[in-house]
């Protein structure tokens, strides 16, 4: 433990740093009370009004991002009133104008791209678990066919390299579309159906399910010559060195050279992905609820094109956070370890 200390000493300070100062920041937020305590008399009046109906006249969006919070009061008619607050530092400020208008603008989009308050369907959440399943099910796949691909059996290598060309070849666009819409339309099902009829979020998960199948088909192909690469990366010498001692193909394979093209993989592993990651805006294609579908969402129904910052600041956050992750594990299997 003091070894580890010593040798990440300024992270682990700059980290502890950090989440105190959020801690503390946290702790200093308003409440939801707080910010409703700020509006008008008009407003407050209809609000306690609704309490009581069950037709509402006032819209209330509330959302919190850790440090700051955000709360809009809006009515619609012929009264219609439109109130904006943001929370920060003990203190509500109001965001009807100004730069308040734009922070609580941001603090919104945020909220609904990073999926909060939502199931795993929604923003980050939903297209980080695309592209990790994508890239867990486009290596594995990717091995069999690396595998195949270099077999001495002239019928598998054909077809695995067949496999490998058309997938590569292709748009991963066309693919998706080909997986969603004429697969079910040939033989006859639907993606919802794979999953409760009762069940409201059906039709993303099988859009879900279906662009999980499209992305790692498509993975794999690329992934297979990654994995390819790095076998035939290894010196020949050690095949026949374990053939000489009498290893089978398998044995040579699984305990020799597999376990040392794992740590050649691990760079291209970790650029395929980066590139899944940002391929996974294609998704929007099949109205998934991925960051980008919200955010052109949000700009259509909002008309304000600030959206795509935070989108892309999301991205920016996601892709930093994994190459941080991989470069971390590249260094602790490095080859000239």
């Amino acid at each position: 433990m003091k070894a580890f200390f010593k040798k990440y000493k300024k992270p682990v300070i700059i980290i502890a740093v950090v989440v105190v100062v959020i801690i503390i920041l946290g702790a200093l937020k308003p409440s939801e009370q707080e910010l409703l305590s700020h509006t008008s008399p008009e407003m407050q009046e209809m609000i306690k009004a609704d309490e009581n109906s069950t037709r509402k006249r006032v819209t209330v969006t509330y959302n919190s991002l850790i440090v700051i919070n955000y709360a809009s009061f809006s009515t619609s008619g012929a009264n219609e009133m439109s109130e904006r607050y943001i929370g920060f530092l003990g203190k509500v400020y109001p965001a009807d104008e100004g730069p308040a208008k734009v922070v609580g603008q941001m603090v919104n989009y945020t909220y609904r791209m990073l999926g909060c308050g939502e199931n795993l369907m929604h923003g980050a959440k939903l297209t980080i678990l695309l592209t990790t399943l994508t890239v867990l099910f486009g290596v594995l796949l990717g091995t069999v066919l690396a595998l195949g691909k270099i077999s001495k059996n002239k019928i598998l290598s054909k077809i695995c390299s067949g496999y490998i060309f058309f997938f590569r070849g292709t748009p991963l666009l066309i693919q998706l579309f080909v997986v969603y819409f004429t697969v079910p339309g040939i033989f006859g099902f639907a993606w919802r159906d794979i999953f409760n009829a009762s069940d409201a979020e059906a039709v993303y998960k099988g859009a879900f399910t279906a662009a999980v199948i499209a992305f790692a088909l498509n993975s794999g192909a690329y992934c297979a010559e990654i994995v390819r690469a790095a076998i035939q990366s290894i010196d020949k010498g050690q095949f026949e060195a374990a053939k000489a001692l009498g290893m089978t193909y398998g044995q040579t394979m699984t305990r020799i050279i597999i376990p040392q093209s794992i740590r050649r993989m691990i760079p291209n592993v970790s650029n395929e992905f980066i590139m899944v990651l940002k391929d996974a805006s294609l998704v929007f294609a099949i109205s998934l609820m991925d960051i980008t579908t919200i955010s052109k969402n949000i700009m259509t129904s909002e008309g304000s094109y600030l959206v795509f910052i935070p989108a892309l600041v999301i991205y920016l956050v996601i892709t930093a956070l994994f190459g941080f992750i991989f470069n971390k594990i590249e260094k602790k299997f490095s080859v000239y370890e």
